[in-house]
């Protein structure tokens, strides 16, 4: 057998493109709409994305670097995800411009907005599901020697959830056919969650 490849992150992995991304992956997308204290608007995807915690349900998304979503979070302590589906891909991909701050990425990337019940960021009005979320925790994020990293884990509880009603079928969410997408690694890679992909296993009683 052929000896694995191995390297040590602090000194470099050595190949085309950092590997941790497409190994730890298919990446679910965190494509977060928030407001600045001043009123400005944002919308981007962030790719460290996850739910943590059923009850209350906890939801965060890790910001690589001060950008506009993690000032906004902390200056009003709101946020809304929004599903990415196959239909939004190039919108939610435009949104990831770098732009100024000031600038509305809704309009940026074409998109409508649609007013939350219990937030203020505003909601993409066509994805197919929304998430209203109160900041819980902001981290800044250490390394083991317990180093800063330059990054912050932003970690919101959903507080409200909108599902367009085709997508649920007999009161179960239908992730396969909502066309959920994921960051697939490597530099533009992402891949489209299919009914021929699935299978299914039940949990040891």
């Amino acid at each position: 057998m052929k000896q694995k490849y191995f390297y040590e992150p602090a000194a470099g992995h050595g190949l085309a493109h950092d590997p941790l991304n497409a190994i730890v992956g298919p990446r679910p997308i965190g494509w977060i709409s928030t407001i600045g204290g001043n009123g400005n608007v944002n919308l981007a995807p962030y790719s460290f994305f996850n739910g943590f915690c059923y009850t209350p349900p906890i939801i965060g998304f890790s910001s690589n670097g001060e950008k506009d979503t993690l000032r906004n979070a902390r200056e009003t302590g709101e946020f809304v995800w929004n599903l990415v589906d196959r239909k939004l891909a190039v919108a939610m991909n435009q949104s990831s411009a770098p732009a100024r701050y000031g600038v509305d990425e809704f309009e940026l990337a074409g998109l409508k907005k649609a007013s939350a019940r219990l937030v203020a960021p505003p909601m993409v009005a066509a994805a197919g599901v929304n998430f209203e979320c109160r900041v819980s925790d902001i981290i800044r994020l250490k390394g083991w020697r317990g180093e800063d990293a330059p990054a912050w884990l932003v970690l919101g509880e959903v507080v409200g959830v909108h599902i367009k009603p085709d997508l649920l079928k007999d009161g179960v969410f239908d992730t396969f056919g909502a066309q959920v997408i994921l960051r697939a690694g490597g530099p533009t890679a992402y891949t489209e969650i299919s009914p021929d992909s699935r299978f299914d296993m039940r949990r040891p009683e």
